[in-house]
């Protein structure tokens, strides 16, 4: 076929036939998304690395990102959604994700599915390494794959088939029931839609000019006249912003700019932005556009920042800002410890790597602006947009899409204002949407550490003193650096009782990509320095490395660090006593392997524990739920956080029902959106199921008291909704409430509640003392691998986390909400970096794939709490932060080797398995 005739390219499409008028060399994944109307064909790449694209082309899988239109001309190309529709294998392996959850935030569901079916139609009751073989060339950021793997290889499971009208509410129970996800199906069937997907057609695309220097001055030359000629509709620049051209997070911190101004601070800064209709921008080339670089001398770790120039005005020798923590007199009880054990560790950067790139759409209605986006903070957002545009945040209206990934990173603005802006001015609908390679330069990353830490203990193995310094590279912007700042010196003793404690860290500025939130917000580094040093303690005691951990862990009624004293919830002796059997077995069968091996490969096994304060740190941090009655008796909960994976819709929608007395199936979901539903308050730091989940629970409390008042019935009552009908039953007998003929609350509602809720917290004093947390989770993890001492590889065997929930309020979501963050925790101990200037993409940019994560077995423990609703504590944190210390000391404890300096790639180990043998 000529690639070059313009005649398009006729297939069938889900067994319908097609035609499709586009360039025969034009990508299959562009063209079904784009004129063939499949969006539930995900792009996360464009350069087949993630899978998500995955479509069958004549029963075969193929990444449609990499795949020419031409080629599948008179083919059947089959899609996810087309799969689940007409196929009753398809739809089998829908229902088995939805038993199982194996679909967490869905980007990267259409290419497991896709896969699955290929491989199911093959084989349809496949074994575990047939699964992980098929679907190998499909990433996932969420899941941990566990789940993927089990619905592939339960889609002939037993359960009850879901009607499909009754799919989005397949629910019988609240707190405490493992019920599927109530906003599951549309994942799983390929009608969920994500920022790249709710764009109208005909819209028109920006496209972001960015600065190829760490570090450079420049000038922008005739950006009229560029227009002219290229056929652009607009070309934005910092001339163009109307209100404030900085945004940040953090009060007091807000300094980066949507466009820099004479001068980037980092590679990828953004410096203009074209816009037009699409094939208008897709054919520029944008080395031609009207700027003139001038290289700067630049610092991309901390120990440079200080020769270079402030890369803001007021923070001198580049510091960002400091944290500090006091309690006891360290330096005065290290003498006196009868071990002491020190170290130097560091983390890289990393890249939170979810598979949806970030992209918004937006539409000025008037003088309002409407902007649709992947986001974890709406509320955060449409103020951030405010101070740009310089309108009222009255006047802009944020609705989230679907959310493929955020994990922190997508807590910042980052597509939304070029298409707010480019939407403003013209009066034109605006998309936008990042390339990986955008993504990956432009995004904040977890920031890299330089940590230096001593520990002192007495001969009975009882920590006497802590000291730690660590060096943050926050990178060329603040983001939430002062956040990592002040919560690692209160996390970086870990959940153990530590008398004599300083801790001090700064925030450094580098001209590198923003360091902002990942997961832990600093913790996971932390953690990476004090567990390391736990076991060397122990081992030169002579202690058992879990017990230790045991002895010195904190309980009800020991002040943490800041003099905080928990009467409940403290429950990581709990979790240690979880792990206590597995930690024996596992012992034992790693010590006769290696007396029975030839040497090569050793097996070790390693602890850790971990914990994290729920919610922000010494600040108010509230969310506020809505709901109401109609008169038809719809029973409506209007949550605003949001959803980006790891259940919240779920689990705040079992809270509420709980609460008020009905079962989930009973409640319709509005979701985020900021001119219907109140502030939740973002997505981060464990706060939504604990936070949100309370301010839920007391809306449920109230529009049920509300009705027990109505029908003069006591607070045993069970209710049930019938029509417009509300019967309320006692032990007195059943009363009948008429909806209709109440005065109602408001022209929504007939009777609506509104309630919030915001733990309660301290601030510090100037030694680091107070209460920053209402709450902490607690988790207890180890690891057994397999490390080749002549090579240097690490194969992990098997994870087991026990984790103090206070109440598991959906236990299947517990279950994935670990798998997922042990997985991330892999990927922080053995492969993952990014490097400023040289990672590109996913292929440059390794993540776990399904055949690095090994059988995570969870210990779900619930020990309560007094502020969580129902005693149930945040999760999505510390699920990872003691994975990557566990599988270093499994390292250790197989060979000897002591890497320090992550990630532990066979090069780092094998050095170290070298210097171990050297100095024995």
């Amino acid at each position: 076929m000529d690639v070059e005739a313009p005649a398009g390219v006729s297939f069938l499409l889900n067994g319908k036939p097609v035609h499709l008028d586009a360039s025969p060399a034009a990508r299959l994944s562009l063209a079904l998304r784009e004129r063939g109307e499949a969006k539930d064909v995900k792009v996360g790449c464009d350069a087949g690395d993630c899978g998500a694209c995955t479509v069958l082309v004549d029963g075969l899988p193929v990444c449609s990102c990499t795949t020419a239109l031409g080629q599948v001309d008179g083919a059947h190309v089959e899609t996810q959604a087309g799969l689940v529709a007409n196929d009753p294998q398809a739809r089998a392996l829908a229902d088995a994700f939805q038993r199982h959850q194996a679909a967490q935030c869905g980007i990267c569901t259409p290419g497991m599915m896709v896969s699955a079916v290929a491989l199911l139609r093959e084989n349809s009751a496949p074994q575990e390494a047939e699964v992980l073989d098929a679907l190998g060339g499909v990433l996932c950021r969420c899941t941990g794959y566990r789940k993927i793997i089990d619905a592939v290889m339960d889609v002939n499971g037993k359960a009850e088939p879901v009607p499909v009208e009754a799919r989005a509410g397949e629910i019988t129970s609240g707190v405490g029931a493992a019920i599927a996800r109530i906003d599951g199906w549309p994942k799983v069937s390929g009608s969920e839609r994500f920022g790249d997907d709710v764009a109208p057609a005909g819209s028109l695309v920006v496209k972001v000019i960015r600065s190829p220097h760490h570090h450079a001055a420049f000038e922008l030359g005739d950006l009229g006249a560029y227009r002219r000629v290229s056929g652009l509709d607009l070309v934005m620049s910092a001339a163009d912003v109307p209100g404030q051209n900085r945004f940040g997070v953090i009060p007091g911190f807000e300094d980066q700019p949507m466009f820099a101004e004479g001068e980037t601070r980092f590679k990828g800064e953004a410096v203009a932005a074209v816009v037009g209709q699409a094939d208008v921008v897709a054919a520029l080339d944008l080395s031609a556009f009207p700027v003139t670089w001038t290289p700067l001398p630049h610092a991309l770790v901390p120990n440079e920042a200080a020769k270079v120039a402030n890369l803001h005005e007021t923070r001198a020798n580049n510091v960002m800002c400091r944290g500090f923590v006091r309690h006891g007199d360290p330096e005065a009880a290290m003498p006196a410890a009868s071990v002491v054990v020190e170290g130097t560790f560091s983390t890289g950067f990393i890249e939170h790597g979810y598979i949806e790139p970030e992209a918004a759409y937006a539409e000025r209605r008037g003088e309002r602006l409407e902007v649709h986006c992947c986001t974890q903070a709406p509320y955060m957002n449409r103020a951030g947009l405010a101070g740009l545009l310089g309108l009222s945040e009255r006047a802009i209206r944020v609705v989230p899409t679907a959310v493929g990934g955020g994990f922190g990173s997508k807590l910042d603005l980052t597509a939304q204002p070029y298409a707010a802006l480019a939407a403003w001015l013209t009066g034109r609908p605006v998309r936008i949407t990042y390339s990986r390679g955008e993504s990956i330069a432009s995004s904040t990353k977890r920031h890299p550490s330089e940590i230096s830490m001593k520990i002192g203990a007495t001969a009975d193995g009882t920590i006497l003193a802590v000291e730690f310094d660590g060096t943050f590279n926050t990178g060329a912007y603040a983001s939430w650096g002062p956040t990592v700042a002040n919560r690692v010196p209160i996390h970086a003793s870990g959940p153990y009782r530590t008398p004599n404690y300083v801790a001090r860290s700064a925030g450094i500025h580098t001209n590198t990509a923003p360091a902002g939130a990942f997961r832990g917000f600093g913790v996971p580094q932390s953690a990476l320095a004090q567990e390391p040093l736990y076991d060397e303690i122990a081992r030169a005691l002579g202690i058992d490395r879990l017990e230790f951990r045991r002895r010195n862990a904190l309980q009800n009624g020991d002040p943490t660090v800041t003099g905080q004293v928990f009467t409940q919830g403290m429950g990581i002796i709990d979790c240690f006593d979880a792990l206590e059997p597995h930690w024996k077995r596992v012992v034992a069968e790693a010590e006769a392997f290696n007396a029975s091996a030839d040497g090569q490969v050793r097996r070790g096994v390693g602890v850790a524990g971990g914990w994290y304060g729920c919610g922000n740190t010494s600040m108010s941090n509230p969310s506020t739920i809505r709901a109401g009655i109609t008169k038809e008796g719809k029973v409506v909960l209007h949550q605003g956080a949001t959803d980006i994976g790891q259940g919240s819709n779920t689990v705040i929608t079992q809270i509420f029902a709980t609460a008020l007395g009905l079962p989930v199936e009973a409640i319709t979901l509005v979701g985020p959106d900021t001119d219907v539903t109140p502030d939740a308050g973002k997505t981060s730091a464990s706060r939504q199921t604990f936070i949100t989940g309370n301010a839920a629970r007391l809306c449920g409390e109230a529009l049920r008291a509300r009705i027990l008042r109505l029908g003069n019935v006591s607070d045993g009552a069970v209710l049930k909704i019938i029509g417009a009908t509300i019967i309320a039953h006692d032990a007195a007998g059943e009363r009948v409430i008429d909806i209709a003929s109440l005065e109602p609350d408001n022209g929504s509602y007939v009777l609506e509640t509104i309630e919030s809720y915001d733990p309660p917290t301290s601030p510090l004093d100037e030694n680091g003392q107070g209460e920053p947390y209402a709450v902490f989770g607690t988790t207890a993890q180890m690891a057994e691998v397999e490390v080749d001492m002549a090579l240097g590889t690490v194969k992990l065997l098997r994870i087991i986390a026990a984790h103090d929930v206070g109440k598991a309020i959906n236990p299947l979501l517990v279950e994935g909400q670990v798998h997922g963050g042990v997985a991330q925790g892999i990927g922080l101990a053995l492969m993952e970096e990014f490097l400023p200037g040289r990672t590109e993409n996913l292929h440059d940019y390794l993540i776990p794939t399904i055949g690095d994560v090994p059988p995570i077995d969870v210990l779900i423990l619930e020990t309560g709490d007094a502020h969580g609703p129902y005693g149930a504590k945040g999760l999505g944190e510390h699920c990872l932060i003691p994975t990557a210390p566990a599988i270093i000391n499994a390292i250790t404890d197989a060979s000897g080797a002591k890497v320090r300096h992550m990630p532990a790639t066979p090069d780092k180990v094998l050095q170290a398995i070298r210097e171990c043998s050297a100095a024995h």
